[in-house]
Order: structure tokens, then sequence, then C-alpha cells
């Protein structure tokens, strides 16, 4: 007793074959095979299901929160990408001053990062008499050596709605003043529209000036 390939079912069951292929599968089918019915059977069950797909439409509600799950997800790995590019090079909390480094005052701290194209230098230390902190720093543009990065815009924000916006000068040096909430954090325009966040918080830890 001849049977049929897979193929042959599934263009039977789509109405692709022949006339005379039609006639031969169902003349096959009349002699009550039940191998070839059961068979036949499952592709007709798939057709209708791949039917009733390909017209199936999501609610609004659903696309939406599909679209803002993705958006999210989106979003976290460009800040992870952005975070990934910042490297700490020296911090004076964490290690002894290296060797020919300027010495570091009691109660300052002082960091090097590198986050393409910039080499950062920070110095933050309390201002005397307030729970106030001075930021100082500078910025040299490694994309272009010996060129000093100025007039960049430098921003501080304590995350309780206080925020300086401080330019670099001909140098590159920059400076400003803050109310410490012990959660500081600075922005500076990095490549392709992506900003670079350096987190400070807690900058000056249970010494002088620290976390209130």
């Amino acid at each position: 007793m001849k049977h049929f390939s897979t193929e042959e079912w599934v263009d039977f069951v789509n109405q692709m074959v022949t006339t005379g292929q039609k006639q031969a599968i169902e003349k096959h089918l009349a002699t009550g095979c039940n191998r070839c019915m059961e068979t036949v059977s499952l592709w007709q069950k798939v057709s209708k299901t791949a039917s009733r797909e390909a017209s199936y439409q999501p609610s609004t509600d659903t696309v939406r929160l599909a679209k803002a799950a993705f958006a999210t997800a989106g979003m976290a790995a460009a800040k992870q990408k952005s975070q990934g590019l910042i490297e700490v090079l020296f911090d004076s909390f964490l290690q002894p001053a290296i060797a020919g480094a300027r010495s570091v005052v009691i109660g300052t701290r002082q960091m090097l990062y590198r986050a393409d194209p910039y080499q950062i230098d920070i110095q933050i230390e309390p201002k005397p008499g307030s729970n106030r902190l001075v930021i100082t720093g500078q910025l040299l543009d490694l994309s272009h050596p010996g060129i000093i990065g100025h007039d960049i815009q430098v921003i501080l924000s304590n995350h309780r709605g206080h925020s300086v916006i401080a330019a670099t000068n001909q140098f590159g040096e920059f400076s400003g003043e803050i109310e410490n909430s012990g959660d500081l954090e600075l922005s500076i325009p990095g490549n392709a529209e992506q900003p670079i966040v350096i987190s400070l918080r807690n900058a000056l830890g249970n010494m002088p000036g620290g976390k209130p």
C-alpha cells in the first residue's frame, strides 16, 4: 500500500496539489488507512491553527505594555554600556597615593577617571562650617592629545532638586559648590549623545563633610 510523504500531505491540506494527486490521495484515504487518516488530521489541525494566528490581533493595551517593556530593556542596556566605559584609575579613599601624586589633605578626596574621550580629575572637599561640598576638577580630551577640554558643561546634582552647572575654562578646569545629600552625581557630555555619569555617592564617607 502506497503512503504519501509529509510534503504531499501539507500540499493536500493547503489545496496545492493537482487534480490527479488529489484524487489519488482521496482514493487512498477511502481505503480506511488509519496511519494516513491520522496524518492528514494532524496537518488539518496545524493549518487551522495557523489560519487563526494569522488573523489574530492583540489588544491595544497588550501592545503598549510590550513596547514599554522593550523600551525599558533598551535603556537599561544603554546605561550599562555607558557605565562600562568609565574606569577608576585612582581613588585616595581606596588606595595609598601613588608615587609622584599630589598629597591629599585630610578630609579631601581625590579621584581620577577614564571615560572616553576624557580623563577626569576630581577633588572633593568640605566647605568649613556648612554641609556643602566644594568639587573641583579638570578634563583632558584623550582623543586629541595636547588639547584641553574647555567650554564643556559639567553638571553636579545632589538628587534632591539641586543642580549646579559649571563650564570648564581654558585649562579644562571646573569648580562647583553644592549641598551634600550623600548622593551626588557628576555628568558631562559624552560620545554618541550619551552623557558620562559618575556617581559621587557618600563622597567623603565618615570624614568631616561626609554623609549627614
